[in-house]
């Protein structure tokens, strides 16, 4: 089976966000934060990580896509502010996120912001590229 286009990925990905989150179509863009944005909290993401895995045929570890080993890890935080040695962490267990606001202001608290429609997006084309 061809993988989808990235098209075609962020309109399976806009419909899984609209069913799970209860949200408009036309508030799902690729710039929209998945808490700020469309209210998702945390026990959302679980539901969508489940929808994505049935939508595509994928497995997604709940670590792969929140690297919380890294968030919580003392040599990588503190003071709520990620280090330099977390934030080389993060890039590379996150590939598909643009992290370069939360490296402006790499407060914990404000990694949700990381989570965009286009970081779901790009995560699931990395999982199909990779099968």
């Amino acid at each position: 089976m061809p993988t989808p286009s990235k098209e075609e990925i962020f309109g399976k990905v806009r419909e899984t966000l609209v069913e799970a989150l209860s949200v408009e179509e036309d508030e799902v863009t690729e710039d929209a934060t998945l808490t700020g944005d469309l209210g998702a909290e945390s026990i959302d993401f679980l539901d969508i990580v489940f929808r994505l895995e049935k939508t595509f045929g994928i497995k997604i570890p709940q670590e792969e896509l929140i690297p919380r080993d890294i968030l919580s890890n003392p040599d990588y935080v503190q003071n709520k502010k990620m280090n330099e040695v977390g934030l080389k962490a993060l890039r590379e267990s996150m590939p598909h996120a643009d992290l370069t606001a939360f490296e402006a202001d790499p407060d914990i608290d404000k990694i949700s912001d990381v989570f965009t429609v286009r970081t779901i997006v790009r995560f699931v084309e990395s999982k199909l590229n990779a099968a």
